[in-house]
């Protein structure tokens, strides 16, 4: 079984092993001794009554509210009961898993002052297949992600809702369930749980790890197209990218030169035309472009994983408490904004080959590559669907960012919205997906009035991996079913793990 510790560094890769593979996670050891020396400075603070945020006083406006010792976990508990107040649908179980990774990861670095045994038992509901329910809507990225945070951590006590073996059971059930029993919180567990970025990162974590991926399948499906279409690839010479110095573009041109390797379907400058239109041409450019803003969010999210974000913060060497503003969502918010520009403009770019394949103005192919036009109409409703999901995503592309409404009576008067750009970039993630899928589906059906053989070395794995799917289009047919399984190639990655076999690692 695939093992994840938690307390030092983890990395995309480790986020994706626990929220879809099922990974077991783990404390590093010395998470430990971290966890308890944090620990025993807040029950120092307490016994001294000593004024500190969430610890001994109330939250947000109620920050001037001193709470006495007898009442702290009353007031940890009732936090967690009143920040429960999100609303919609719930996330998908492999965002749950994230968020719990991640909120465990940043306790146990040791500046949040969780007791252990609290945090033992979060990474045993991620173990055993306890997933809170948490709404998806109702976070303002600022003080991080407090309600669903809250949802998240409200099993732990007994209460709210989780789902186990895909029975959603109410906290305390779900927990008898696999043999774990709701634990009292302490003073500043309820705060150290909730305060944090965990579920917008945790949402953006795997929509990065994904948009890597279909970089890749966006340069397969280009360079399919280009294929199908006599394309130039003289203009992806490697002399050309260097004089740009993007190195996304660079990597891109590289990618495409690689696929059509060997082809017999390109053309040389003059043979059929001087020079492509800019969905061909240009391929190094716009894929380019979003390489390199993916590989900027990319950075971003790497940071965020092992950040802490909660508050206050806890110095135990220094026996220290501060209160700052880690919790703030604006590096993730800013990032998740990016990376939907960026992923839209693959879709944008995609659908303008699509139509290059099916309109015989542009292709000098049968109309919407179909063998008898009129009669059927081919794959003519497939560019609508490509055109409607682009122009959705131009939509969802707009910054959720530069967005702020002030909270908690002014006290928090400047929030990130970061959840809300990290589900618009997963849904603008989902539609490219089934654009690229809808732009091989149409590639390789162009093929089937050239030559298959005489693909290039990528493409020709790519065209094949279509075809054990999905058959050519003879006749119509329903064609949902096509769009959904060339959407499916992508998603899962088994386009791209077939095609580098063959060409090897792409970038």
């Amino acid at each position: 079984m695939e093992i994840v510790q938690i307390g030092q560094t983890i990395g995309l890769e480790e986020v994706v092993a626990v929220a879809r593979r099922g990974a077991r996670v783990e404390l590093h050891p010395a998470a430990r001794e971290k966890v308890r020396a944090a620990r025993a400075l807040v029950e120092a603070l307490v016994a001294r009554q000593q004024p500190v945020y969430g610890v001994t006083t109330g939250f947000g406006k109620f920050s001037d509210v001193a709470i006495s010792p007898a009442q702290t976990d009353a007031l940890q508990r009732n936090l967690l009961m009143s920040h429960a107040a999100g609303v919609g649908e719930p996330l998908e179980e492999e965002a749950v898993r994230a968020a719990m990774l991640l909120r465990a990861h940043a306790l146990a670095q040791g500046h949040s002052g969780v007791r252990l045994e609290t945090l033992e038992l979060l990474v045993e509901m991620l173990n055993r297949g306890v997933h809170p329910v948490i709404p998806e809507q109702g976070s303002l990225g600022a003080s991080g992600d407090l309600a669903p945070l809250a949802h998240m951590a409200l099993p732990l006590i007994g209460l709210g809702e989780a789902v186990v073996q895909g029975e959603r059971l109410p906290g305390a059930e779900a927990l008898a369930r696999v043999g774990l029993r709701p634990i009292r919180l302490g003073a500043k567990e309820g705060l150290a749980l909730i305060n944090g970025t965990q579920v917008m990162t945790a949402i953006g974590a795997l929509a990065v790890a994904d948009a890597l991926q279909l970089l890749k399948a966006a340069d397969i499906a280009a360079a399919l197209t280009a294929e199908a279409l006599g394309a130039i690839p003289a203009a992806w010479d490697h002399r050309i990218q260097a004089l740009r110095l993007h190195p996304g573009q660079i990597e891109t041109a590289e990618n495409l030169r690689r696929l059509v390797a060997g082809s017999g379907l390109t053309t040389a400058p003059g043979e059929v035309r001087v020079q492509d239109a800019y969905a061909l041409r240009c391929i190094p450019q716009v894929h380019g472009a979003s390489r390199t803003a993916i590989a900027h969010v990319a950075e971003v999210i790497r940071r965020e994983l092992n950040a802490v974000t909660d508050n206050p913060l806890l110095f135990p060497a220094e026996g220290e408490v501060l209160s700052g503003g880690n919790f703030h969502g604006q590096p993730v918010a800013l990032a998740m904004d990016y990376l939907a520009i960026a992923l839209a403009e693959l879709a944008n770019i995609s659908e303008r080959r699509i139509e290059r394949l099916v309109n015989p103005q542009l292709s000098g192919l049968p109309a919407f590559l179909t063998p008898q036009g009129g009669l059927h109409s081919g794959l003519m409703i497939a560019q609508y669907t490509a055109a409607a999901l682009v122009s959705e995503n131009k939509v969802l592309a707009h910054p959720a960012s530069v967005d702020s409404i002030p909270s908690s009576a002014n006290q928090e008067d400047h929030v990130s919205m970061g959840t809300i750009a990290s589900r618009k970039a997963r849904r603008v993630l989902r539609a490219v997906e089934q654009v690229i899928g809808i732009e091989l589906l149409c590639a390789a059906q162009a093929v089937e009035f050239t030559d298959p053989q005489a693909l290039g070395a990528g493409s020709r794995v790519a065209y094949q991996v279509i075809r054990e799917r999905i058959p050519p289009l003879v006749e119509d047919r329903v064609l949902y079913p096509d769009l959904e399984e060339a959407a499916r190639l992508v998603r899962s990655g088994e386009l791209v793990r077939r095609v580098e076999a063959a060409v090897g690692p792409l970038h």
